[in-house]
């Protein structure tokens, strides 16, 4: 196998719970190979470094083995190495955590619309920039 789609790949690792999701994820530029922007049809390949922004979180992995269906999370860990900072998960809980105490939009009843859910994935990503 000489590669397989990013998307996919992603879905099938379980960083995101669909592939629809991990789809939209490389649209929005959420997802870096090897420091650059990926679409989702791109194929990835072994020792591929990935850049994936998940709200507050930017998490780095290695890829280690190309899979193309979803397997357990216990096998899907062993895929992929995790070289993000421990201090990284440290900082997105703690923005996290700013966020729904309300420090940072005021309280609304419900879903965040799109507009709302756009503003808070900004502001998590501006919080990640600063610290």
């Amino acid at each position: 196998m000489s590669g397989v789609r990013l998307d996919r790949w992603l879905w099938s690792t379980r960083h995101f719970k669909t592939r629809t999701v991990a789809t939209d994820a490389c649209k929005r530029n959420g997802v870096k190979v090897n420091g650059t922007a990926a679409k989702p049809s791109r194929l990835i390949k072994l020792n591929d470094e990935l850049q994936i922004q998940k709200g507050a979180l930017l998490k780095t992995v290695k890829v280690l083995e190309l899979l193309e269906k979803r397997v357990s999370a216990s096998k899907a860990c062993e895929c992929y190495e995790d070289l993000t900072p421990t201090e990284m998960y440290d900082q997105a809980e703690e923005v996290s955590k700013r966020a729904r105490e309300g420090h940072c939009f005021p309280s609304s009843k419900g879903r965040p619309s799109k507009k709302q859910r756009r503003e808070l994935e900004e502001f998590f990503r501006k919080q990640v920039d600063s610290d």
